[in-house]
């Protein structure tokens, strides 16, 4: 025991004047500017949040009481209203889970005046979603343009770009805008309008998107899925112009995909496997804008069971999506970021493995002698606090009829833990991705060749599916009616109260 003791006591001490050499300091100067960076672009997209709370409150003092839906109080006028372009929402559905009642509630009973239809595309009748999603409708059936379309197998791409082109296909022919959605994307009633607003302004705009805001459920797994998508929310706080596309919301023109412009349909049809990485290859392209409006940011609650072991095939998910691309271009792309990502969150995580080994030859110092000639210690840490309480008070301001979203439910010490264990994972994840070119997700396994799906293969072995835990293949869940006419009444009431503001 006492050899095993001094051999470990000699190891520590080596590790810590290896750590305290030029090539060390290096390193922790590297992961010091890593933190910067990251901590001066997540105030940045603080920055672009908080102007738009601020002016929305300033609405709200001049007399508008809707400022959460439109700028002007006189927007919400019939007459304006019904001029309004016709938009149709197309969301690929994949079993059924906890959270997806809810998100299509805010769907569905969104304040948008113009017409609007919703298209639910689904696998088959088989799976879960298709009875909870048409129990719903049938709900509304009076007051909602809506039908579940069902797309059958896809045999050329994956099966959510399977289930938009199909939607796309049954979607309505006077339609101008279609919006993709994912079906745990949770909107605020002015969304819709929002977005139309932004893209009847400016007819430059090819896509507009928006990010989603983790509600982490307490487990690991779902803070580690919150502190990935925090780097990644810098790009789409910039209030307009930029270069990322988030899969989760799409809105477009629908003539390009009538006409397949510069090759949208084909692009995904023939062997694509992420929707949003294909589109935004295509417009990074052909040079055509994708705006991210500053509202465009969506509580996303996690599973409260999501388990470590689905963090990582979700992280699995990710990493895949840089070994498919459309074109040279995009492959090369695409290789940036496998390399710039790997090496930076490495380059992040180094910096607290040498303060880990520093703290621990403190602390046993006083009881070696080999180890108390090597004592030393350094750490330093950026926190993701504020930009997160910037955008829960957007949300909450965005969506004053639901449930409010509290900054209070975050377990820091969990988010300080999951931001090395997730910079560490990555490069893990994304070599395994590169060297295995197949991914099992949702019981379908993609395997590509050249950047296109080249083999689908459907285990139909997982039983839940994606962030929000859903059943894939167990026992039929139905919404509650009782609950949804509560929510129902409520959100009619608020649609017809601007009208009599206006009388």
């Amino acid at each position: 025991m006492a050899a095993m003791e001094a051999a470990a006591d000699a190891a520590l001490a080596a590790a810590s004047r290896a750590f305290c050499g030029p090539a060390a300091v290096f390193i922790q100067i590297q992961g010091c500017l890593i933190c910067l960076t990251l901590g001066l672009g997540w105030a940045v997209a603080a920055f672009v949040r908080k102007k738009e709370i601020r002016r929305m409150r300033r609405r709200i003092v001049d007399g508008n009481s809707f400022a959460f839906l439109c700028d002007d109080v006189n927007e919400l006028e019939h007459s304006v209203q019904e001029k309004l372009p016709r938009v149709s929402v197309i969301m690929p559905l994949k079993g059924f889970g906890e959270h997806n009642l809810q998100n299509w509630r805010t769907q569905i009973t969104s304040l948008y005046g113009g017409a609007l239809e919703f298209l639910f595309v689904v696998e088959s009748k088989d799976d879960p979603a298709y009875h909870a999603v048409s129990r719903l409708i049938a709900e509304y059936k009076d007051k909602l343009e809506a039908k579940v379309v069902v797309a059958g197998l896809s045999t050329t791409c994956s099966q959510k770009i399977h289930n938009q082109l199909i939607g796309v296909d049954k979607m309505h022919k006077d339609s101008k805008y279609v919006l993709f959605l994912d079906d745990d994307v949770r909107l605020h009633p002015g969304t819709i309008g929002a977005l139309t607003k932004e893209m009847e302004k400016n007819p430059e705009i090819f896509i507009q998107t928006g990010y989603p805001l983790d509600l982490p459920s307490g487990s690991l797994g779902s803070y580690c899925i919150y502190e990935y998508h925090m780097p990644c929310s810098i790009g789409f706080a910039t209030g307009g112009k930029t270069f990322f596309l988030w899969g989760g919301c799409m809105m477009m023109h629908a003539d390009d995909f009538r006409q397949d412009l510069y090759g949208v349909v084909s692009g995904l049809r023939d062997g694509g496997y992420s929707d949003d990485m294909t589109l935004a290859a295509i417009a990074g392209q052909h040079k055509r804008l994708i705006s991210s409006p500053p509202v465009a940011v969506f509580p996303h609650p996690l599973a409260s069971d999501l388990s470590f072991s689905r963090y990582w095939n979700y992280l699995r998910k990710q990493t895949f999506v840089l070994e498919s691309y459309v074109s040279k271009v995009n492959w090369m792309m695409n290789r940036a970021l496998f390399a710039s990502h790997c090496y930076l969150s490495w380059g992040f995580v180094w910096p607290y493995i040498m303060a880990l080994v520093h703290v621990l030859v403190a602390l046993r110092a006083p009881y070696s002698e080999i180890v108390k000639d090597a004592s030393n210690s350094s750490c330093e840490l950026v926190s993701m606090w504020n930009l997160t309480k910037v955008e829960i008070q957007l949300c909450n301001m965005l969506s004053p009829e639901g449930p409010k979203v509290s900054l209070g439910s975050y377990n820091w010490g969990l988010v300080f833990i999951a931001v090395l264990v997730d910079n560490f994972l990555y490069p893990i994840s994304a070599f395994r991705s590169h060297f295995s070119q197949s991914i099992n997700w949702s019981g379908i396994r993609y395997h590509l060749k050249d950047g296109k799906i080249s083999k689908i293969e459907r285990e139909n072995k997982l039983k839940y599916t994606d962030l929000g835990g859903k059943h894939l293949y167990g026992k039929r869940t139905y919404p509650s009616k009782t609950s949804l006419f509560g929510y129902l009444s409520r959100t009619l009431a608020q649609w017809h109260q601007p009208k009599k503001y206006d009388v």
